[in-house]
């Protein structure tokens, strides 16, 4: 099998083309060899001078090697072993090499060129056969929207018999302006993908190694559940862990990346019946992430944007995270998610605020109000969003059809922008902010604080909103980046105390700090909450909430 990547520097460039070879630190003066366990791949270069260079990664595989070791028991046992399309179509094991041979770029390091490194290079990517049985469109689909151009060409079956109309491969080309590194990790993640199979065992890890690759890309990826069920070969216990993983730290539900599939998978390879995603309505708390959901952006900024407008997820911080953590093994016990904690945090504040009757403003997808419900100590719950799109799947996946009387009596879903007065919302004990503040566009914070606060006016309100120095923390959230993408601003630790302090001055509440997650000892927790209590004295205390 065979991958050739093209570099043709730009009129003008500083740099010549074979500087390709820095990058992939592979010379181009050589021919370089390396063994696999399944084969030979060679590393060549069929041109390179400063105007343009190509880079060849030549895969030989022998399907011998492959089953070597296994018995006649074991259930894959079959001629198909080793008569099969393993030697000559771009699959997992050409994913493998690729991983292996240019380890170091597909990282994006770079000694002797790092600013060429993180530069995007107009690059072109041919793979003579591909296994594609979506068809090109699927390819398409999965390419288009990193930034490639696509050319997906149909293969015939056989040439010398036309009229048998296509195979299910592709002659794949792909060519766009992109980081070495990016370009790398997608053709890692996405040529298996494509392929819809792994020649390997799959075990615990293979999450991380997605995670990694996926990095910066793959949550905002309008096909990620796909390609996530499909790299995990539709390991229901790994694609959960994988889509939770991308959902765990930010402000995105994991119905928001496809943990709840809706459909879709039949449109993009009708041969793909059996990935099918789990509805994970049922299954606590755990697995979902905090309540930001499809439609909260557009709630939580409370303007009259579409929820089309809000659906982007930057989950950049999300796989840091994850990618740093060690993958933990079976039986072991994983430590709560940031989200989880968040809304532990936030109904602790709720009970020792003796709150019984709580808005949940940019309620989302229901992820708190699902908790709010299981204590009966709050008897009435109010979940209100922009969305209705948001709202409905809250109802789906709260089971409202199914839920009984005595605790669907004690929900109300209203829709409704935070940035114009309700008369609805008037008289609570208390009303929940949870990541919503930062979604708004800051011209428009003081309508949200005049409509919660003034208007509305609860006994209590809880905010909770990401801590701007602890973004150091993860290792792939790139500087002066948000962790999310619809994020208007994220506020210090001294900058939230200042906006928390003067809207309670001005709108009669005290107001007390609290963190929540694992805190830093210099760049603090990763999340910070306010929680505001109608004053008795004109002046705010600061303390632990």
């Amino acid at each position: 099998m065979l991958l050739t990547i093209t570099c043709t520097p730009p009129e003008g460039a500083a740099w010549p083309a074979t500087d390709l070879g820095f990058l992939l630190h592979k010379n181009p003066d050589r021919v370089q060899a390396f063994e696999q366990s399944y084969g030979t791949a060679h590393v060549v270069y069929p041109e390179a001078s400063a105007a343009r260079c190509t880079a060849a990664l030549l895969l030989e595989v022998d399907p011998i090697r492959l089953v070597r070791g296994r018995s006649r028991s074991t259930p894959d046992f079959s001629l198909g072993q080793y008569v099969n399309d393993r030697p000559y179509a771009a699959s997992s094991l050409l994913s493998v090499a690729l991983g292996a041979v240019f380890r170091t770029a597909l990282h994006g390091r770079c000694d002797q060129r790092p600013e060429l490194a993180q530069t995007a290079l107009p690059l072109r990517i041919v793979l003579p056969a591909v296994p594609c049985k979506g068809g090109p469109e699927a390819a398409e689909r999965v390419f288009a929207p990193l930034g490639w151009t696509v050319i997906a060409e149909p293969l015939l079956l056989d040439p010398a018999f036309p009229e048998w109309g296509d195979s299910h491969y592709v002659r794949l080309e792909l060519a766009g302006t992109i980081r070495l590194a990016d370009a790398l990790a997608h053709l890692y993640v996405l040529l298996p993908v494509l392929d819809g199979a792994k020649h390997y065992w799959l075990a615990a890890d293979e999450v991380d190694k997605l995670i990694r690759a996926g990095a910066g890309w793959l949550a905002e990826h309008p096909e990620r559940g796909w390609i996530t069920r499909r790299y995990l070969a539709r390991r229901q216990s790994l694609v959960r862990t994988a889509l939770a993983r991308l959902a765990e730290v930010d402000d995105v539900e994991a119905e928001e990346l496809d943990a709840v599939e809706e459909g879709g998978d039949e449109a993009l390879d009708p041969t793909d019946s059996g990935a099918v995603a789990a509805d994970w309505s049922g299954s606590g708390p755990e697995a979902v992430g905090n309540n930001a959901g499809p439609g909260v952006p557009a709630a939580t900024r409370s303007t009259e944007i579409s929820a089309a407008e809000a659906a982007t997820v930057d989950a950049t911080a999300s796989e840091a995270t994850s990618a740093a953590e060690p993958a933990a093994t079976e039986g072991e016990d994983r430590a709560p998610s940031l989200a989880v904690m968040r809304r532990a945090e936030v109904l602790a504040a709720l009970r020792g605020a003796g709150a019984h009757r709580v808005l949940d403003l940019g309620c989302g997808e229901g992820a708190l109000l699902r908790e709010l419900l299981a204590d009966k100590a709050f008897t009435e719950v109010v979940g209100v969003d922009v969305s209705m799109r948001a709202l409905n799947i809250t109802k789906r996946r709260l089971r409202l059809d199914r839920m009984p009387e005595r605790v669907a009596q004690r929900l109300t879903l209203l829709q409704g922008a935070l940035t114009y007065t309700d008369a609805r919302l008037r008289g609570y004990d208390a009303a929940v902010l949870m990541e919503v503040v930062e979604h708004v566009d800051e011209p428009r914070l003081g309508a949200l604080e005049y409509s919660v606060f003034g208007s509305a006016a609860p006994g209590s309100v809880v905010v909770t909103t990401p801590n701007a120095e602890h973004n150091v923390v993860y290792e792939t959230l790139p500087a002066g980046k948000f962790r999310h993408s619809d994020h208007r601003f994220e506020w210090t630790r001294a900058e939230f105390a200042d906006w928390a302090s003067r809207v309670a001055e001005q709108y009669g509440y005290a107001v007390r700090f609290g963190p929540v997650g694992v805190e830093h000892p210099e760049f603090g927790p990763p999340t910070q909450l306010a929680l505001f209590t109608k004053a008795t004295t004109d002046s705010s205390t600061r303390g632990a909430a």
